[in-house]
């Protein structure tokens, strides 16, 4: 497939662009969870949904690729629903009922319903087939009771929902006996949210406690026992138009970079003007990549943990150059304590220290080259532990 950019993909390239402009003049910093609403009601959210009808405009791969990368380059606000708007309804399309999509899709079109991910536990990230979050179906209701706790979950302190993946056999061993549920998170005594305060002072990232929370048995997705199946689809919609969005902000960061190395002299040092080059040629490769595996005909299995291992790894040594050209004054706080928080940290500071996680969160490397050798290379599957 020619990936390329015509006509009509400009002229909602030039829509896009406009509109941004116009709702964001002005403005200092909107309230995230109102622009969600802002952007539901000028349909810009689900461009890419198999469906429509939910106040969504529909949109070409290409379209949807130019309305990502002008929202990156606009400066508007982070998505608050993304995760409702990129992995829900994708797979609510494919796994869900009528009822559920009726239910669930309008409201995040609207930018109403925000969503987190319930995945990752203390002794399960990467390796999800390990969970021990549980849910207990009770007889008189139908109703489920989920138990457990889950952690580095984005937005949770944001979120009115959570697809939360739980035991549902307690029997079962690995993916087998788990189960996709829709659990609502405003049952106070019964969910709880502790924020993870991060090196960088901010917070992300949180826990989520369940303690007995109620999820409808007409919240499961999939059918019961299927919650694998239905995870792992969710995972595959997790990398997509979303990472050449991704790559503008890494485009804004390695400009700040350059122009930092050239004010500080860092850049006459042939050894850093090396790097930077190699930086800005590999960004432009793992764009070239990202259009390759969105055009082709058939997605690659191993695609998406490809793009994780190479944004992952650049975008760790992007942190690295950034304190590297700013010298010592690169380790140092603000200059006048008085005036600031002693924990806050310029733009590179803090790109250096969130990308420490950049090859932890969302799959480490090591899960990543597992699948790719797995699932496309053909390789022996690495042996488990004794079951225990």
């Amino acid at each position: 497939m020619d990936f390329g950019f015509g006509p009509e993909d400009e002229a909602f390239r030039r829509e896009a662009r406009s509109w941004l402009t116009a709702r964001l003049a002005g403005q200092e910093a909107p309230d995230r969870r109102a622009w969600e609403r802002t952007l539901g009601a000028a349909g810009w959210i689900g461009l890419g949904w198999p469906e429509d009808g939910h106040g969504n405009r529909r949109a070409t791969l290409t379209q949807q690729v130019a309305w990502a990368e002008e929202y990156a380059r606009s400066g508007a606000p982070p998505r608050s629903g993304h995760i409702g708007e990129n992995l829900l309804a994708p797979t609510l399309a494919v796994h869900g009922t009528p009822e559920q999509k009726a239910r669930f899709l309008p409201p995040v079109a609207r930018g109403e319903e925000l969503w987190c991910q319930g995945y990752s536990e203390p002794g399960a990230g990467s390796d999800l087939a390990g969970i021990r979050t549980t849910a207990l179906r009770e007889g008189g209701s139908g109703a489920y009771r989920v138990t457990g706790q889950k952690i580095w979950t984005s937005l949770a302190h944001e979120a009115d929902w959570c697809f939360v993946l739980a035991r549902t056999d307690r029997e079962a061993r690995r993916h087998h006996g788990l189960t996709f549920l829709l659990v609502p998170m405003d049952q106070p005594g019964r969910v709880e949210v502790r924020p993870i305060r991060q090196l960088t002072g901010t917070s992300e990232f949180n826990e989520v406690f369940f303690d007995g929370a109620t999820a409808r048995a007409e919240h499961v997705v999939g059918g019961e026992g299927n919650g694998w199946r239905v995870a792992m689809s969710l995972l595959g919609f997790e990398r997509g138009v979303s990472t050449l969005a991704q790559q503008i902000g890494f485009a804004r960061e390695l400009g700040d970079v350059i122009r930092t190395a050239r004010e500080t002299g860092a850049v006459d040092d042939p050894v850093v003007r090396d790097l930077l080059v190699t930086q800005w040629a590999e960004l432009r490769t793992m764009r070239w990549n990202a259009l390759r595996t969105l055009g082709g005909e058939a997605a690659d299995a191993g695609a998406p943990s490809v793009a994780k291992l190479l944004w992952g790894g650049w975008h760790q040594r992007l942190g690295e150059l950034a304190v590297r050209v700013r010298g010592a004054a690169g380790a140092t706080g603000p200059a006048d304590w008085s005036a600031r928080a002693p924990y806050e940290l310029d733009a590179l500071q803090h790109l250096f220290l969130f990308s420490r996680a950049d090859t932890v969160y969302g799959g480490s490397d090591e899960i990543q080259r597992t699948i790719v050798a797995e699932r496309v290379l053909g390789l022996p599957k690495e042996p488990r532990g004794p079951k225990g």
